[in-house]
């Protein structure tokens, strides 16, 4: 069984306000600290079957602007998510079976490119906008009882498990992978950045926060018991992680390398773009109502976040 990463963006940061302010609010932590960030998915190659762990960004999603005050910025375009599937060797009719940690649109964003795949997401994600017309969505249950520490699972195949892990989305989803004695976690949006699990900070993304401070005391109680290799989307410690094998040891973090931006002035196409779900909002599609003049109440129509949370594109 191999495991590899699906990597589509790269150089993009997430500020410490972003990543730990979940509990103790933004305004504790300094927002000129901004840990790196990229996007990437994962693979599961069994030998009989390729199963992915999520989907990756819509074909056709802008880049975004960020400036000094963006919170979050996903980072530059390495390629589409499907050119970094055909990158790694694959074709979309290999996938048997894709795993959806939750709804949002970096995770589900290419589903419909996979017809012949059957589609796993936690039964209370299947009214999600993002997964509308989406066929095979296969409603997982979790009746398979509990795994270690985690209350519900539902068995995948050997060796793969689909973990209930609610908080940053109400149906939120873990993957853990078993191989050669370790346990590859990946865990969708528990952290952003590696740095607030040691720290055991919770993001400012959530829809339930006492349901994400269960998961997280969940999942530092499971690698601090369990040899366990961290893979998450948002981060290139996520695939560092991987291609190193590196066991999670919350008393030894690793260094941290903080981000190196560059806010060089770009030309600006009036959209704006969600860093949190990745809603695009054209003005074009709004009676040209400029992003800027809408109320400063006014939130994503997807995942209800703030004005702040978008960028430029």
């Amino acid at each position: 069984m191999n495991i590899k990463a699906v990597k589509f963006r790269k150089d993009g940061f997430y500020s410490q306000p972003f990543a730990f302010g979940g509990e103790e609010g933004p305004d504790k932590f300094d927002p000129n600290i901004r840990y790196r960030g990229s996007l990437q998915n994962y693979l599961i190659d069994t030998g009989s079957e390729v199963i992915l762990v999520d989907t990756g960004i819509p074909a056709g999603t802008p880049e975004e602007k960020p400036d000094e005050t963006s919170a979050v910025f996903t980072g530059k375009d390495i390629c589409s998510y499907m050119e970094a599937l055909a990158n790694l060797g694959y074709k979309p009719e290999q996938v048997t079976k894709i795993l959806l940690t939750h709804k949002h649109s970096d995770h589900s964003g290419e589903l419909k490119s996979f017809p012949n795949a059957e589609i796993f997401v936690n039964e209370e994600e299947l009214n999600a906008a993002e997964l509308q017309g989406i066929p095979n969505l296969v409603p997982v249950q979790f009746t398979d009882g509990a795994y270690y520490n985690f209350p519900e699972s539902q068995k995948i195949i050997d060796g793969v498990t689909f973990i209930k892990a609610k908080g940053h989305t109400n149906g939120n989803s873990i993957v853990v992978v078993e191989k050669d004695n370790l346990f590859y976690m990946i865990h969708g949006d528990i952290t952003y950045v590696d740095e607030a699990l040691y720290q055991n900070k919770l993001s400012v993304v959530f829809d339930d926060l006492a349901a994400a401070r269960e998961t997280m005391d969940r999942v530092r109680e499971f690698v601090c018991n369990h040899p366990t290799v961290y893979c998450g989307t948002h981060t290139p410690q996520g695939y560092e992680n991987l291609e190193a094998n590196r066991v999670i040891d919350l008393d030894n973090p690793v260094e941290t390398v903080l981000a190196e931006v560059d806010f060089t002035e770009k030309e600006a196409t009036g959209i704006y773009i969600c860093s949190i779900c990745g809603y695009v909002y054209d003005p074009e599609e709004h009676d040209d109502a400029a992003f800027e003049d809408l109320p400063d109440d006014w939130r994503c129509p997807r995942c209800k976040q703030p004005k702040e949370k978008f960028n430029k594109a």
